[in-house]
């Protein structure tokens, strides 16, 4: 087993801590024991999402950075008279990632083990055997006789379950293997910047955001981007990694280790063009390495963001990572450390005379 150095604990911590969407106070929780180290302020909004407050020019632009706490998982609906749990996915799921795989009901009682299960294969008609099994059709086997003795267990309907499985450096060191990168890697990102912000003289106001709710419709960043109202946005969070093999490069052409890839378009937002020169400009002067990359489907924090009030100049910064929405990701280590430098240089910048030339660049 790698020892693990402070960083690597944080992002351990990070991954490891359990928050489907709506339940994200155990993650809140490793975010604040963090972030709140560097932080002049903690603030909430009425959903739960954290807001770590940073001062630079107290009058200067404020500039939010805002990652999520929350991951896909599932909720608990019912038992049957045998004891099985029936759920309803929270956030996005492919089924053919599900079957057979562990997760963790966190029951009134303690956490509970459980398996994704299905019919098995061989009792199954030939044509069916050749269709992905539908997730209406799954249930969770926790090993109970009985619907009162998962009740006993301490099962009942609206609780979350979460993707076992734990923090893992690779062989090779730099590429690290967990689940929830979406989005504890956007999280991490919020806390370094404000960490290496702690001692510097910056021209700005900088909110380190840990939002709740994006995997179910980008809705704490909205809630709470409406009470920082702020200047700049940036939205940090996973992107498409299209390096491993049955990818093309149309479809996906960013690789581990080569940099942050700065989000021209989403389905949530055209990337603003101001920002997004600055960041490149910046990137290039610092000799940072970055990817270019857009996605058709999905979006980020910053789709709700550059919505709030009269309109907010906002950026997706994001890493790139293999398996996203299933039990475990990878992604490389060099990526989120330049994603963290590249956003510390550009936060330099902008000031409040830059910000407003931004706005129609």
């Amino acid at each position: 087993m790698t020892k693990l150095d402070e960083t690597l604990t944080m992002l351990k911590d990070l991954t490891d801590a359990r928050g489907i969407p709506g339940n994200e106070k155990e993650v809140r929780e490793v975010f604040e024991k963090y972030i709140s180290a560097y932080a002049d302020e903690i603030e909430h909004d009425n959903l739960g999402s954290t807001i770590a407050k940073k001062v630079g020019d107290s009058n200067g632009p404020k500039i939010m950075i805002a990652g999520h706490l929350d991951e896909v998982g599932f909720m608990v609906t019912r038992i049957d008279e045998k004891g099985y749990v029936y759920f309803q996915t929270v956030g996005g799921w492919w089924s053919q990632v599900m079957l057979a795989q562990r997760v963790t009901i966190l029951g009134a009682k303690g956490d509970i083990t459980g398996v994704i299960g299905s019919k098995p294969p061989h009792i199954l008609p030939p044509d069916a055997r050749k269709k992905p099994y539908e997730i209406k059709d799954m249930f969770i086997d926790i090993g109970a006789s009985s619907k009162k003795e998962a009740e006993e267990f301490g099962v009942k309907p609206g609780q979350s379950i979460v993707p076992y499985f734990e923090f893992t450096p690779l062989k090779n060191e730099k590429m690290l293997l967990a689940k929830a990168w979406d989005n504890r890697i956007g999280l991490a990102i919020a806390i370094e910047v404000l960490k290496q912000l702690k001692d510097v003289n910056h021209p700005n106001v900088v909110y380190g955001v840990g939002d709740v709710q994006e995997e179910v419709g980008l809705r704490g960043a909205k809630t709470a981007a409406n009470k920082i109202q702020p200047d700049i946005g940036f939205g940090v969070d996973v992107g498409i990694a299209g390096d491993t093999p049955g990818i093309k490069p149309s479809e996906a052409d960013s690789k581990l280790g080569e940099g942050p890839q700065i989000m021209l378009y989403d389905a949530s937002m055209v990337s603003h063009k101001g920002l997004r020169d600055l960041v490149v400009e910046t990137a290039e002067e610092k000799n940072i390495p970055f990817q270019y990359a857009a996605l058709s489907g999905g979006g980020t924090d910053s789709g709700s963001i550059h919505l709030t009030a009269n309109g907010v100049p906002s950026l997706s910064i994001t890493i790139a990572t293999r398996y996203i929405h299933s039990h475990a990701g990878i992604l490389h280590r060099d990526d989120f450390e330049n994603a963290v430098k590249l956003i510390v240089e550009v936060i330099k910048k902008l000031d409040t005379e830059m910000v407003k030339n931004l706005i129609f660049a």
